[in-house]
């Protein structure tokens, strides 16, 4: 059996990728909100609903990557020695935390500021926020049975 995808799949997916994108960068987004309604809605497959998800949040964490490798390395002060001796202690794996509100923006940045390897960043990365969004799904699939 050949599956199709139809305008309306493009237009669920994209928009989740979308919304997960913008809500992974400085800029507002809503994408746990908008994963729980197609959840609800019973709009897309659930894996294909994590998926898109997953990718754009992990993508516009890896933007941030990028922008914190954009800045210059000459800070100085309390902050940045924090930072640094936060950040060298867990490396990478400070980016399962990626998916925390405001901080998950900041270590993305620092770690791209600090230079970190590409590969363990998005492992880690996509590893935090993927399991954010299957606890998301689970709890919302389980609520729903709850109220039915």
């Amino acid at each position: 059996m050949r599956y199709a995808i139809t305008v309306n799949d493009f237009l669920i997916y994209g928009s989740l990728l979308g919304s997960s994108f913008l809500s992974a960068t400085l800029l507002p987004g809503s994408s746990e909100a908008v994963l729980i309604a197609l959840l609800i809605a019973q709009k897309g497959s659930v894996y294909g609903l994590l998926l898109a998800a997953s990718v754009g949040n992990t993508l516009g964490g890896l933007t941030n990557i990028f922008l914190g490798r954009l800045m210059p390395q000459n800070g100085q002060g309390r902050w940045h020695d924090t930072a640094l001796t936060w950040l060298h202690r867990w490396g990478p794996a400070a980016l399962i935390f990626s998916w925390l509100p405001v901080a998950g923006d900041l270590l993305c940045v620092l770690a791209g500021w600090l230079r970190f390897s590409w590969l363990p960043c998005v492992l880690f990365l996509a590893l935090g926020k993927t399991l954010r969004y299957i606890f998301i799904a689970i709890a919302t699939i389980q609520g729903m049975e709850w109220w039915h």
